[in-house]
Parts: C-alpha cells; structure tokens; sequence
C-alpha cells in the first residue's frame, strides 16, 4: 500500500484523489459555517487542531492550488453580504478567508504536522486502494478456460495429423498423446494456478468488504445521537420529532405536530418560553438537495398570514439556494440549514429562541 507521506509530495497525486472528501468525516467531523458550504481558517486549524499560523503560512506556500479547489478571500462588501446571508455576527474584520471541503481536504494532504492531517491522509490512500481494487479484479470467467482447452485440442490433431499425414491411426494416436502428455505438463498447471489465484482473490475481496462493512458499523455507533449522521438515517417522522425535541430543549412549549392534520406548509407549533407564537416547516431531504425559493416563499405566506407567526423557523437537514435564503431574510424567517442544525442538535440555542 502507498504511504500516506506520497500526497504531502506528489500535486498530480493530491489531484488524483480530490474529491474524496468523505475521507474528512471518517477523521474527524468538520463543523461548517452557517451557509452549510464554507469554513474560516481559525475553523480548519481547529479541525486539524494546529495553531491558525500554521494553515496561514500553508495557504501562502500552496496558495495557487488551494485556489484551484475552492480558496477565496472576500473583502469590503462581499464580507459585509456573507455576513448578512449567514448570519455570522461574530466576525468584524475587512477580509474574510473562506475554505470549502474540497479545500479543506487539500490542506489535509499538505499539512505535515498534525496527527488529523494524517488520518485523513491514511483514509484517501485506503479510498482509493479500494476503488483501484474492485475495478482490476473482475472474476476470471472459467469458460474461458474450458475454451481454451477445447482450442488446444483441437489444434492438436491438426498439427499432428498434417504432420503424419498418410501414417496408420496407430501413429497419429501415440502423436497426440505425446503432444498432450507435453500440454498436460506446462500449459494445464499455469491454467491451474489462474483459476486458484481467482478464487483467492475473489476471497480477498469478500474479506476487505466484510472488514469496510465492520468498520462502517462501528464509525455509526460512536457517532453521537444528534449527528448529521444520525439525522440522515431518520425517517421524515423521525426528524420532526427529533425537532420538535430540540424545540422542548430549548424552552418551548405546547409544541404540537400538525403535519399529520393539516396540508399546510407547517409541520409544528408552539409558544416560546417568553410567550412568543412558534412556527416550524420540517425538510427532511438528502444532503445533495437545496430548498427552492418557491418552498421558502409558501411556508412564508402560511407562517405570517394562517398563524402570524412571531417566530418562523424553516429546518432541513440539507441546504437553501441563495434566493431562498434572501426570502427568509426579507420575510423574518430563520432558515436553518444543515450545518446550523448540527450544531443546534449538538447543545447550542438557536439565538432566535432565547
């Protein structure tokens, strides 16, 4: 197997293997920013638990190919719009360096000292191993085998008998049992020894996939209840409820499910603990989907104008597209997003319903 040093060496290696960046999630889980896409570089030192020097003087050596996977800075007033559209109130300064996952993981391969850096590392190498093998070893068919024999054979008796040709049937039989007696000794054993190398690796194979199967199971167990993991595997019965809970938690009450009574877009109401009416629409989608401004734009007319909703909170376990989100903020509706509500499931209040 390659060392994992080789991606910290080799560009056209680090390339190769790019979009591999489920291998961050099997390190160590990466906390994204509200947007559900980016991170700051104090949040991927904290990743890689390195000092924030440490990404800064990487970024300034490798700056070329960290931009080619993602890397941007914004200033002036793309900081002050990121700000508005995710929400980040915490940061104050003129530029903001942005890293997306592909980016992250780019650092992941250049970054020499830090023990994360090289789990992810060791991960890729394991990834890619993987999908090398599974598409080199397609099973050896045996009826090309059986095919081959037949050839030879067949061959045989015509070599033999344009050799002889008019000698008795007496000759031509002691010809063709020497010829074979000579295939049997050389050309049968590799044929063999094929067919055993086959079923050996078809068991390698069965092997590594019992092992990748195990290991599976056990990342899932060690995740925590509230992990995007976890949330992914729930049905969309399962996640209201989930966050209905999280509500609860957070000091709401008489929070009540309403989609199994109701067709419009709200799927739970409450009261907050101050009194505030509450008002919830529940997306349960693959990570990959992005909530459409036309769901956004009717969940907004029911909450304000069916309930007048003093608090309106839209959760998904996936992403909003820009147009849905500059709804939500135009509307005072809290859009919460993939990244957002692992974070909320994690422990933080959302600062809405404090």
């Amino acid at each position: 197997m390659v060392h994992e040093g080789v991606l910290v060496e080799s560009r056209t290696m680090r390339a190769s293997v790019a979009e591999h960046t489920e291998a961050l999630d099997r390190a160590k889980t990466l906390s994204l920013l509200p947007d559900g896409m980016h991170v700051t570089t104090r949040m991927v030192a904290d990743y890689f638990e390195v000092g924030i020097e440490a990404i800064r003087s990487l970024v300034k050596d490798h700056r070329a190919e960290l931009s080619e996977n993602g890397y941007r800075v914004l200033t002036g007033a793309e900081v002050e719009s990121f700000k508005d559209l995710t929400s980040l109130d915490k940061y104050t300064g003129r530029h903001l360096a942005l890293f997306t996952r592909r980016t992250v993981l780019n650092v992941a391969m250049l970054l020499r000292d830090s023990i994360v850096a090289r789990h992810v590392r060791t991960n890729l190498l394991d990834t890619e191993q993987w999908a090398r093998t599974a598409s080199t070893t397609a099973p050896v068919d045996n009826s090309v085998i059986h095919n081959l024999v037949a050839w030879l054979d067949a061959r045989i008796r015509e070599t033999v008998a344009h050799q002889l040709g008019q000698h008795d049937a007496r000759m031509t039989r002691i010809a063709e049992d020497s010829v074979r007696t000579v295939i049997g000794q050389t050309v049968v054993p590799l044929l063999n020894h094929a067919i055993r190398a086959d079923d050996e690796r078809r068991r390698e194979i069965s092997d590594i996939r019992r092992e990748v199967a195990a290991i599976d199971r056990a990342l899932r167990a060690r995740m925590p209840v509230g992990g995007m993991a976890a949330m992914d595997a729930m049905s969309w019965r399962e996640f209201e409820e989930h966050v209905a809970g999280l509500c609860r938690r957070d000091g709401c009450v008489s929070v009540a499910n309403t989609s199994r009574t109701s067709d419009l877009s709200a799927d739970l109401v409450g009261r907050t603990a101050d009194g505030r009416t509450l008002v919830v629409q529940c997306k349960h989608f693959a990570p990959y989907r992005k909530v459409e401004s036309g769901e956004m734009q009717k969940f907004i007319g029911m909450a304000k104008v069916e309930y007048t909703a003093d608090i309106a909170l839209f959760v998904t376990t996936a992403t909003f597209t820009p147009a849905a989100v500059d709804l939500a903020v135009r509307h005072g509706v809290t859009a919460v997003h993939r990244g957002l509500l692992e974070r909320w499931s994690a422990g933080r209040a959302l600062q809405v319903l404090r």
